[in-house]
């Protein structure tokens, strides 16, 4: 309990200590040079959630348990679409560590985003293969986890939903249009919010319970 005591008292502190000028301008620097990886790649996310929300009503309640292809063609587009996502550089893994301040929450939620979107839909495709024209064994696997694999897409879609509110509270908290003038507007920041929101991200139905 001692211990525990003096580790609240230290984070106390700690949270109350406010960043030097070098840090701050570093945290800025980094969340500039993420709303450029956003806008840049918002291109192929946008691509990719038009594709899946046209896709999520055939699969979000699990797959069809029914004769006939299952492999519909807004289901292939959204597993072809999003084999097109790609990490810019700022969000691998080796370099998302060295991200400082608010910037790296949103490098997080994109990196999860991008990754489960991806292996997510591809894994869905893979999974109605085996079950079309698989054996039978391999079949009764493919839907004995494909769950996991829808569940997948709905949380890469959760995590883009939240970017745009944690780039309008980070910019907000370093300084806000005064401080990033020209380097990054609040136009710029507006935008990005709008594309890399709840309103735009999320897939419904979002009540969905897949038992996993």
């Amino acid at each position: 309990m001692i211990l525990s005591g003096a580790a609240l008292a230290v984070a106390g502190c700690g949270a109350t200590r406010r960043p030097s000028p070098q840090a701050l301008s570093l945290e800025r620097g980094d969340l500039v040079a993420i709303a450029r990886a956003l806008a840049n790649r918002e291109p192929s996310v946008r691509s990719e959630v038009t594709a899946t929300k046209a896709a999520w009503p055939l699969i979000a309640r699990g797959l069809s348990a029914g004769g006939g292809t299952i492999f519909r063609p807004a289901i292939r587009a959204a597993v072809e679409r999003a084999a097109t996502l790609t990490l810019p550089a700022i969000f691998e893994e080796r370099e998302v560590p060295a991200i400082t301040g608010p910037g790296s929450g949103i490098a997080g939620s994109y990196r999860a985003f991008s990754i489960l979107a991806t292996r997510g839909w591809r894994l869905i495709g893979a999974a109605i293969e085996e079950i079309e024209h698989g054996s039978t064994t391999a079949a009764r696997f493919a839907r004995a986890n494909v769950a996991l694999y829808i569940e997948s897409v709905y949380d890469a879609h959760f995590s883009l939903g939240q970017i745009g509110k944690r780039l309008l509270a980070g910019y907000k908290q370093l300084g806000g249009a005064a401080t990033f003038g020209a380097s990054l507007t609040q136009a710029e920041v507006n935008a990005l919010a709008a594309t890399y929101s709840v309103a735009n991200d999320q897939l419904h139905p979002h009540d969905v319970r897949l038992g996993t």
